[in-house]
């Protein structure tokens, strides 16, 4: 299967950005965050999820599809992302993705994984945010990739983008990153560990009837 334009569409300048970092804009930013969890040795602050709307929160949808049990789908208008279990189920996961000029659609594999993984900004987003360091080491409260990254190759070639967790639990809903796609540091953490090595993964504008109406929503199942 070859890399073919019509299958990956990049936008703008940061085709090969793997993670937006901006002067925060989402409005008592704090407020998403509280109390501490420990992973892996590494304390974070944890999702504040009495501040998130209930339709970001991780939970088991009914969810009919062709794709093979096991395979992530990412909705990027409604900010869903699927993981497609059995009985026409999929856990359902609220992120963030690409904003404006950003966005990139396609099919792609889960090659690497990485626990509280470094980041290295890519010299496109450096010369864009020339303050930008040249690293971030793994557990730093300044990690944008937050606990875990899971990398995003095709046929081998790595695409710059990743599945992640996020600084800004605020973001979860919303077109904010540089196309990578962002989730609540819970849900990276929970999502890594039923992913292993060469998992496909397909980014799509939207999906219109795989998953449950918005009428159906309300049945969902809550996942610990």
């Amino acid at each position: 299967m070859g890399w073919m334009r019509r299958d990956v569409v990049l936008g703008g300048l940061a085709s090969l950005g793997n993670v937006a970092v901006q002067k925060p804009t989402f409005a008592s930013a704090s407020s998403y965050l509280s109390g501490t969890a420990v992973d892996n040795g590494v304390t974070f602050r944890s999702t504040n999820f009495a501040k998130i709307d209930k339709r970001w929160r991780r939970q088991v949808v009914k969810y009919f599809s062709s794709e093979p049990i096991g395979t992530v789908v990412v909705d990027t208008r409604h900010h869903f992302l699927y993981l497609i279990m059995e009985n026409k189920t999929a856990i359902r996961y609220g992120v963030g993705v690409g904003r404006e000029g950003f966005k990139w659609y396609g099919r792609a594999t889960i090659d690497r994984k990485s626990l509280w993984p470094r980041w290295t900004p890519p010299p496109e987003m450096r010369e864009r945010h020339p303050e930008l360091p040249e690293s971030v080491e793994g557990g730093s409260p300044k990690n944008p990739l937050g606990p875990r990254a899971m990398y995003l190759l095709r046929d081998g070639v790595d695409t710059g983008y990743r599945l992640h967790g996020t600084l800004e639990p605020g973001s979860i809903g919303r077109d904010a990153s540089s196309g990578c796609i962002r989730m609540f540091n819970e849900d990276a953490i929970d999502l890594y560990q039923r992913c292993p090595i060469g998992t496909a993964v397909q980014v799509l504008p939207h999906i219109a009837d795989q998953a449950e109406s918005a009428a159906q929503m309300s049945q969902a199942t809550p996942v610990e």
